[in-house]
């Protein structure tokens, strides 16, 4: 059976008109679906008894649902999300002043494998639907007001998997959650976490020239990143740095840095001066992040001290530096901590 979830309004309207009703039913189906969430032809109510019935005769509705969720002593909470087929992702609600961030997945595990990050463990499952990623930010929307009284405030893509490598349903997500059909909300309340892949990066620059862009660069040393990041072995350092150019160029976009501090890998100030003379190629501003601990990695967060010196010289060269603060550690909802398994915590 088809998914309705897929059909473009014209593609509805096409299949109302061969069934002999009127075309203008489609933008009633498109929006009780995208700008209302329903995932039951039977709540369409504005639509007849039987056209409900021709519906759900040739389509399915593809939803997510809550299967579990964790509250964190800060406030985030996480969520375990089932998808249509039984696949889990991972979704995290982080509050901050009056402003509430959600941080979403694009893919059913992650086919990188980078040494630090936990769903690289799971390997890769499958990508997800465009409606599934947009479910995710209805949904987060939704528990946002419920449990923090305000609406959503900033969505990343920065879940499990990477969404370059799902680029076309991520780009039709965005369009809906940033469209008139949908929820309308602004492309600079989005920003998109990439491992860097230098092949996509002018798609995305075409795709959506309007959203944020973060990249997870964590070695400014080439030897050190295909260390930590196996697809340094495949993209150099030098070429994701001429597509970020490129990138700046089309988007006139800052972009921003993300540097996960590993002790003794890659938290040196010679590491820093290294970050430094990479940032110098366009506007930049940096991300420090410590690294969060979980079973599938060994590596170790860096010092306080060494993270200061670090800041340090990187603000001595100019650069715009942010040392972000981990939220939801005690849940394993933090950077580099979700994956697929089951544990105890609050309900």
């Amino acid at each position: 059976m088809k998914t309705i979830n897929d059909l473009s309004i014209a593609e509805i309207s096409d299949f109302l008109v061969a069934n002999n009703e009127k075309s203008f039913r489609a933008k009633q189906i498109y929006q009780w679906i995208w700008q209302k969430n329903v995932t039951d032809f039977a709540a369409m109510t504005n639509l007849s008894a039987a056209l409900r019935k021709i519906l759900e005769a040739n389509f399915s509705i593809r939803s997510i649902r809550i299967e579990q969720e964790y509250v964190s002593q800060d406030g985030t909470r996480k969520y375990i999300l089932r998808l249509f087929d039984q696949q889990q992702i991972e979704m995290v609600l982080i509050p901050s002043q009056q402003r509430t961030t959600v941080c979403i997945s694009s893919q059913v595990g992650c086919s990188l494998g980078c040494k630090f990050c936990a769903t690289g463990s799971m390997g890769f499952k499958r990508n997800l639907h465009a409606d599934e990623i947009y479910q995710q930010v209805f949904l987060a929307n939704e528990l946002s007001q419920q449990h923090y009284g305000t609406h959503l405030s900033n969505i990343v893509l920065m879940g499990m998997g990477e969404p370059l490598l799902n680029l076309d349903n991520v780009s039709k997500a965005i369009d809906m959650i940033t469209g008139k059909d949908g929820m309308e909300m602004s492309p600079s309340r989005i920003t998109l976490s990439t491992a860097g892949i230098p092949t996509k990066l002018s798609r995305l620059a075409a795709l959506q020239p309007n959203i944020g862009l973060a990249v997870s660069l964590h070695a400014a040393d080439p030897t050190k990143r295909k260390t930590i990041m196996p697809i340094a072995n495949t993209y150099s350092i030098a070429e994701l740095v001429a597509a970020l150019k490129d990138y700046h160029k089309t988007t006139k976009q800052r972009i921003t840095i993300e540097y996960l501090l590993l002790k003794n890998i890659n938290d040196s100030l010679d590491d820093a001066q290294l970050l430094a003379n990479l940032c110098k190629n366009f506007p930049v501003k940096i991300n420090l992040i410590n690294y969060n601990s979980h079973p599938h990695s060994a590596f170790q967060p860096t010092t306080k001290e060494q993270q200061e010196a670090f800041a340090e010289l990187l603000e001595s060269k100019n650069m715009l530096v942010y040392v972000r603060q981990s939220k939801g550690q005690d849940i394993a909802a933090a950077c580099g901590q979700l994956v697929n398994k089951r544990q105890n915590g609050n309900k």
